[in-house]
């Protein structure tokens, strides 16, 4: 097989893989359902991923590799405000707080809390943090030196306090009902936060 044919394969795995995983969460998830799901056999399924970590892992890793070039291409290329990038990235295309979550976030939390004392996907665990820090502390130091936000407080903290902020809202939306969590809710109060914290008032930040 060509080496187009085999990435479009490995492609094809992946996305029905997500589809398995956002199903069944990560712990119920078997190798026998992700062959179904995607068609193929046992031999063609474990010529890509030796096993479910690999599997999930590839996942993780493509998305964040994604958001990350983004991100990248995005500061090199956009003139919109950092701003709007910032909350792209945290909110998607609308850059508007919503009631979504991520349908993988479930399966992301299970991998991570049930191999917490597994030094293999701490530290993939631990890669996966500073990517994400990576992205979120270039998008705000940028519009530091652009005089567009205030330096008040690093890039470096501002990004953590973001991070945790999502995955805190994302572990209780896993295991509480929507009316108690108020995603979209709790995420506009927390755009409030960082207007405050990178502009210094309440103002609305430019666009």
């Amino acid at each position: 097989m060509s080496e187009e044919h085999l990435k479009q394969r490995r492609a094809s795995i992946l996305k029905a893989a997500t589809d398995v995983f956002i199903e069944h969460g990560y712990e119920h998830t078997t190798m026998k359902h992700v062959m179904e799901a995607a068609g193929v056999s046992r031999g063609g399924l474990y010529q890509y991923f030796s096993n479910k970590e690999d599997l999930f892992e590839a996942i993780l890793e493509e998305g964040l590799n994604e958001e990350a070039h983004q991100s990248l291409e995005s500061l090199k290329q956009s003139s919109a405000s950092h701003w709007h990038l910032l909350m792209q990235v945290m909110f998607g295309e609308d850059a508007t707080p919503d009631a979504e979550m991520d349908p993988l976030s479930p399966s992301k939390l299970e991998f991570f809390i049930t191999g917490r004392n597994d030094e293999r996907r701490r530290a993939y665990g631990t890669k996966r943090y500073e990517i994400g820090l990576k992205i979120y502390a270039d998008i705000i130091e940028a519009g530091q030196k652009e005089g567009e936000f205030r330096t008040t407080y690093e890039p470096d903290l501002i990004a953590r306090s973001i991070i945790t902020f999502v995955d805190g809202l994302a572990l209780d939306h896993a295991m509480l009902p929507e009316d108690k969590v108020l995603v979209k809710e709790q995420s506009a109060l927390f755009v409030d936060y960082l207007n405050m914290a990178l502009r210094g008032d309440g103002s609305p930040v430019r666009e």
